[in-house]
């Protein structure tokens, strides 16, 4: 299929220019970053400050961006936070690998602006729970099949 760049909106171009973007920096910052800092049995000094450095340039990036606008693409919440979030706004917040004092991740202070609202939407607190298997019991539905699931299938009623 072939589609017309006369046809495409400025506001999509954007947005997908994000998700390319988060396409290139998601293997530095989880795969990279995440092995080596938190992961790694062995902790190679020189692999850690590598994929710390790519890290910090990411949220660099992103923090500039978001001083500009609201949203990664722009001034819409759009598919591009969906999907920059929970990398990017996991790790602001603290949510993974305990990296948020070490990446010093309260200086992005657009980032965090921006991770603290997409963390309070009702849509982003459900499905934050959705397959995790830590954490609070009230916070654990291991598996969803039906919207009824949030108020029934969550592991503090199941071990109840």
């Amino acid at each position: 299929m072939v589609i017309s760049c006369r046809r495409i909106s400025a506001k999509r171009t954007e947005t997908l220019n994000w998700l390319f973007w988060l396409q290139g920096a998601a293997p530095f910052l989880g795969g990279g970053f995440g092995h080596f800092y938190n992961y790694a049995p062995v902790k190679i000094e020189y692999a850690i400050n590598r994929f710390t450095m790519e890290a910090k340039r990411l949220l660099d990036v992103l923090d500039k961006q978001l001083a500009r606008h609201p949203y990664v693409a722009g001034d819409e919440y759009t598919i591009a936070d969906m999907a920059v979030w929970p990398w990017f706004g996991s790790v602001v917040l603290g949510n993974v690998y305990d990296a948020a004092e070490f990446l010093d991740a309260g200086s992005y202070k657009h980032v965090q602006r921006w991770a603290k609202e997409i963390a309070e939407r009702p849509a982003v607190k459900r499905g934050r729970i959705v397959n995790r298997t830590n954490g609070p019991l009230n916070e654990q539905l291991h598996e969803r099949h039906d919207a009824s699931d949030f108020d029934t299938q969550t592991e503090d009623k199941r071990q109840s």
